[in-house]
C-alpha cells in the first residue's frame, strides 16, 4: 500500500502537515468531519457514535458505532485503516479538546501501531508524538535544521538498550523506565547529521515540535 491513513478527529486542529494524495484513505472520526468541512476535505469514510458531532451524518460511506462500547472512535478507525492495507497513519485532532484522557488513549494507540507493525503520528496544535518499538527513528534533513525541543518517554515495561544520537544531549545503550522521565527536554542541534532514536527491546514515545508551516516528509 503506497498511500496512508489519515484520521482527523474532533480534538485540536492546526491543519493537514503531509500531502494528500488518491493513495490515502481520509477518515473523519466524529466531530472531526467539521475540521474536514472547513478544510475542504472530502473524508473516504465518517466513522463514530456522532456523540461530539451532535448528529448523524447520511451518505453511504457512514460507519455508525454504539456509544458503548470497547473501542473509542479512533481506534475503530485505525483498525479500519489496518484492515484496508495502510501500515502508515496521521492522526490530527487527538490530542486537548475537552477530553485530555483521549490524548492517552490515543498514545496508546500509537503503540497499538506499533505493536502491529505500523507507524503512526500523532498531531497537535504545534508538536508530534510517535511511537516506536524495537526499532529505530531516524529523522531527515527537514528536522536537523529545525531548532526545537525533543523528548523521549518509556512507554509501558522498561525499554532496554536505548540509545540517542545527534542531539544536545545522548546517550549510548542505557535502559529506560517509564516510572523515571529521564529522556525530556532534549533538544534538535543545526547541523548535526541525522539525528535518531533507538531501543532495541521494548516502546518509547517520541514528542518534538513543528513549525505551522512545516509539511512532513
Amino acid at each position: 500500500m503506497n498511500g496512508k491513513c489519515i484520521i482527523i478527529g474532533a480534538g485540536d486542529y492546526n491543519g493537514i502537515h503531509s500531502d494528500i494524495s488518491n493513495d490515502d484513505l481520509i477518515i473523519a472520526a466524529d466531530a472531526g468531519l467539521k475540521y474536514c468541512k472547513q478544510d475542504g476535505i472530502n473524508p473516504n469514510l465518517i466513522i463514530g457514535d456522532f456523540d461530539s458531532l451532535g448528529f448523524t451524518p447520511k451518505g453511504c460511506n457512514i460507519i455508525k458505532l454504539p456509544v458503548e462500547k470497547d473501542d473509542t472512535d479512533i481506534l475503530f478507525a485505525i483498525k479500519t485503516g489496518l484492515g484496508n492495507g495502510y501500515r502508515y497513519f496521521d492522526i490530527y485532532g487527538g490530542t486537548g479538546g475537552k477530553r485530555e484522557d483521549h490524548t492517552i488513549a490515543n498514545l496508546q494507540c500509537l503503540l497499538y501501531l506499533a505493536a502491529n507493525e505500523s507507524r503512526g503520528k500523532l498531531y497537535g496544535r504545534n508538536y508530534v508524538y510517535e511511537v516506536i518499538k524495537n526499532e529505530r527513528k531516524v529523522f531527515d534533513n527537514f528536522h536537523n535544521n529545525y531548532q526545537g525541543d525533543f523528548s523521549v518517554f518509556c512507554l509501558g515495561t522498561p525499554a532496554r538498550g536505548v540509545t540517542i544520537r545527534n542531539f544536545k544531549y545522548q546517550a549510548e545503550n542505557i535502559d529506560m523506565r517509564a516510572d523515571l522521565p529521564l529522556g525530556v527536554s532534549n533538544s534538535f542541534v543545526p547541523n548535526f547529521p541525522y539525528p535518531y532514536v533507538e531501543v532495541k527491546e521494548g516502546a518509547l514515545i517520541l514528542y518534538y515540535f513543528i513549525s505551522n508551516n512545516d509539511k512532513d516528509k
